[in-house]
C-alpha cells in the first residue's frame, strides 16, 4: 500500500478559515451522507469477498476496486478535515486528486487461512496492539493538527514534521484496515512510514 498526502509550499488562510467554520456543513455532511450508503454497500460486499476468498483464495477484483475507491474516497475527505490539503475533496468513487494518492495492489491470492486467522483471533494480534498505540497518536494528532491550524493561519505553512506525523498516523490506520478487511496479508508494521 502506498498513501500520500503532498505538503504543500503553502496554504491558503481562507481555505482554512472556511472550513474550519463552515466545514462541518458544505465538506463533511455531503461527503458523510454518501460515504454512509456507499460505506453499506461495501460492507456487503466485505461480506461476501469474505466467503469467495474461503473458498477461491481470491479476492472478488471488481469488489476490490470498489473498496479501494472507498478508501480513496475517504482519504480525500480525511485530508480536508485535518487540514493537511487545501480545495475542495472530489465526489465520486472514480474521482481523482492532486494532493491525495492511495494506491493498493491487487493480490492475486489471500490466504484462506489466514483470512480465518483474523476474523478469529484479529482482536488479539492486530486490534489490541495496534489501536492501543494508535489510540495515543491520534490524540497526539488531535493535537498537532489544532496547532496546525494555528500555524497557517499565522505563516501560511503546514510544518513540515507535523504533516508527516499526521499523514503517517493515517497510513498506519489503513494499513490496519487494509489488513483486517482482507485485502492484504501483509501483517501492518507499527509504524506510519512508507
Amino acid at each position: 500500500m502506498k498513501l500520500t498526502i503532498t505538503h504543500q509550499q503553502y496554504y491558503s488562510r481562507i481555505e482554512l478559515l472556511l472550513r474550519s467554520i463552515f466545514g462541518a456543513i458544505y465538506i463533511v455532511l455531503p461527503h458523510v451522507f454518501i460515504l454512509f450508503f456507499l460505506g453499506m454497500w461495501g460492507n456487503i460486499l466485505h461480506f461476501i469477498a469474505f466467503w469467495v476468498i474461503l473458498f477461491t483464495g481470491r479476492y472478488p477484483e471488481s469488489m476490490f476496486e470498489y473498496q479501494g475507491q472507498l478508501l480513496r474516497w475517504q482519504l480525500r475527505l480525511n485530508a480536508r478535515i485535518f487540514n493537511l490539503s487545501d480545495d475542495y475533496p472530489a465526489f465520486g468513487l472514480k474521482a481523482s486528486d492532486e494532493h491525495t494518492s492511495l494506491e493498493v495492489p491487487y493480490p492475486e491470492k489471500v490466504s484462506r487461512g489466514l483470512t480465518l486467522v483474523r476474523l478469529f483471533f484479529g482482536v488479539f494480534y492486530v486490534i489490541l496492539p495496534h489501536f492501543f498505540i494508535l489510540y495515543f497518536r491520534i490524540l497526539w494528532g488531535f493535537i498537532l493538527s489544532f496547532l496546525s491550524f494555528w500555524a497557517v493561519l499565522f505563516t501560511g505553512k503546514f510544518p513540515a514534521s507535523w504533516h508527516i506525523f499526521l499523514v503517517g498516523t493515517l497510513r498506519w490506520q489503513y494499513r490496519v484496515n487494509l489488513y483486517l478487511s482482507n485485502m492484504t496479508d501483509e501483517y501492518p508494521p507499527f509504524h506510519g512510514r512508507e
